[in-house]
């Protein structure tokens, strides 16, 4: 009977554990975030429309509040462009910027009198991973429009260093509707996730949808 009792116990702290871990990983969703709209005196263009996904690491249940979730650390991602029928536009993806690091804008050069902007790889990649905690969230950028384009352009770290500035043409989106795919790797874990890009209305109607159930991509 002791040792019946000893083997029960050793399985029941062995599955605690188990689920314990499996409670304590990071837990991601994506979901669609508020576009944000601005108006410039002094930027590359004079009207502009913005759009954001948002990364969330689900808090616990309440009834297993007393745990803690582990942080998301070391969040970074690629963003695909595909056409309605699951074609790469671009074959390639495009480096997730998160919105609320700091905009890295070139470095500047000073030899003697006169200044020379240039690119800084370090800078670049610092600026490029977040850490999400339990219960919060991070907001990245998809695409931008701008003033009267019928073009949009995804948005990302380059979008800084290109000419002309912020209409970067490696990521240019014709007027169109496109199936936008997102991964999001964090320290072992990959969250995917699929969504539609509007871009054959104006610029106050250009937004990101929900995919539809039948929507897929092609790698």
């Amino acid at each position: 009977m002791n040792i019946l009792d000893t083997l029960v116990g050793a399985i029941l702290a062995i599955l605690t554990t188990i689920v314990t871990e499996s409670l304590r990983k990071p837990s991601l969703k994506m979901q669609i975030y508020k576009a944000g709209d601005a108006n410039y005196t002094d930027r590359p263009a004079k009207k502009a429309r913005f759009l954001y996904l948002e990364l969330i690491n689900r808090p616990l249940p309440k009834v297993f509040r007393w745990l803690s979730r582990n942080a998301a650390l070391q969040c970074h991602g690629t963003i695909t462009f595909h056409h309605l029928d699951g074609t790469n536009v671009f074959g390639r993806p495009m480096q997730i910027r998160w919105t609320n690091l700091p905009e890295p804008t070139p470095a500047i050069l000073v030899i003697g009198e006169k200044r020379y902007p240039f690119f800084d790889p370090r800078k670049f990649e610092h600026f490029s991973r977040v850490d999400v905690h339990s219960g919060e969230s991070e907001i990245f950028n998809v695409a931008s429009r701008f003033d009267d384009d019928d073009d949009c352009f995804g948005w990302s770290n380059e979008s800084y260093y290109v000419e002309p500035i912020w209409r970067n043409q490696n990521w240019k989106l014709p007027k169109g509707r496109y199936l936008v795919h997102v991964s999001i790797i964090s320290a072992g874990e990959k969250c995917q996730s699929l969504f539609r890009l509007i871009n054959d209305v104006g610029l106050n109607d250009f937004r990101i949808e929900k995919a539809l159930p039948s929507d897929r991509i092609q790698n």
